[in-house]
């Protein structure tokens, strides 16, 4: 029995060569962007297809009582649209989305330029800060509903409020969920800004002090212009997501007391899942899309003037 030679690092490089200069055959070329192109392609369908089910949806009567829906035209539509629950939870998103983004920029502007400076105390709480962000909303509102309770929680204790105030009831809920949602995504806008606030350029900042300019001007007139992209960016995604919040806002309230904390979010659930209107709530959804689009288009073309000017290509 004879043993077999090994082949020569010649040979194997010859073989190789050769298989580099195979051709490839034209139709593998012509397969080959479809190949890459297939995850997109399901990504888009798992979001299509359930927002096109719900959309169809709305121009039905569809109900756990209707076993067979038929296409009702713009009848949800109508019924949403004149009735006053609906315009009482557009009020509701308005304002707790407005309260919430407003608040979470100015804090996380100011923490941003605390986390700025170089000191050892910054870097500490630059890691404690997004400890929020690990906790998951839902958690986050348990947290919270238990230190809102006025008998044993944590928070009458602290303030020395007694146990007679209410964090949850009609004329605080509002402020109470708003406080929450400050408390877990201020961190996600100090975050956004910071990095902002570390890629801008040093020399106008050196120059500015050799002329003796103060550091409110500089801020003024050097570093707000330049991070205002920044901020705009943490402004669209807080306010996208306020817009259509749900989790934490229902752990704590459940959309009460009455109609205080209802958002579009809860009309939608309570009306699918709770009242078996599945019809009812995919109009409230859609809707709640449209607001979102609208919303989401014009503060994109916001961000992108923003840009331009801040690259001094608009003035």
């Amino acid at each position: 029995m004879t043993a077999t030679a090994p082949p020569r690092p010649d040979d194997l490089e010859k073989g190789a060569r050769h298989d580099a200069a195979r051709p490839v055959p034209p139709w593998r070329r012509g397969l080959r962007p479809y190949l890459l192109s297939i995850p997109a392609v399901l990504i888009i369908v798992g979001i299509l297809y359930p927002f096109a089910l719900g959309v169809y949806y709305a121009f039905l009567n569809y109900a756990a009582v209707v076993p067979q829906p038929v296409l009702v035209g713009l009848r949800n539509f109508a019924t949403v649209l004149s009735d006053p629950g609906f315009w009482g939870s557009v009020r509701v998103t308005l304002v707790y989305a407005v309260s919430a983004t407003v608040v979470e920029t100015v804090l996380g502007i100011g923490i941003a330029l605390l986390l700025n400076r170089s000191s050892l105390i910054g870097k500490i709480f630059e890691r404690v800060l997004i400890l929020p962000l690990m906790i998951a909303p839902v958690i986050a509102g348990v947290l919270w509903k238990l230190m809102f309770n006025p008998q044993f929680g944590v928070l009458n204790h602290v303030l020395g409020l007694g146990s007679t105030f209410d964090w949850l009831s009609d004329t605080h809920a509002i402020f109470s969920v708003v406080l929450v949602d400050v408390w877990i995504f201020t961190p996600f806008v100090a975050v956004l800004v910071l990095a902002g606030v570390r890629s801008l350029p040093k020399e106008p900042f050196e120059a500015s002090a050799v002329d003796g300019a103060g550091g409110f001007y500089m801020f003024r007139r050097l570093m707000l212009p330049m991070m205002w992209p920044y901020i705009l960016v943490a402004v669209i995604f807080r306010f996208m997501d306020c817009l259509k919040i749900f989790d934490h806002v229902y752990v704590l309230t459940a959309g009460g007391p009455g109609d205080a904390t209802r958002t579009l979010q809860i009309s939608a659930y309570q009306n699918s899942i709770i009242n078996f209107n599945y019809s009812l709530g995919s109009t409230y959804m859609f809707l709640l899309w449209a607001i979102v689009f609208v919303t989401a288009r014009y503060l994109v073309s916001v961000l992108g003037k923003a840009q331009r000017r801040a690259a001094g290509s608009e003035l």
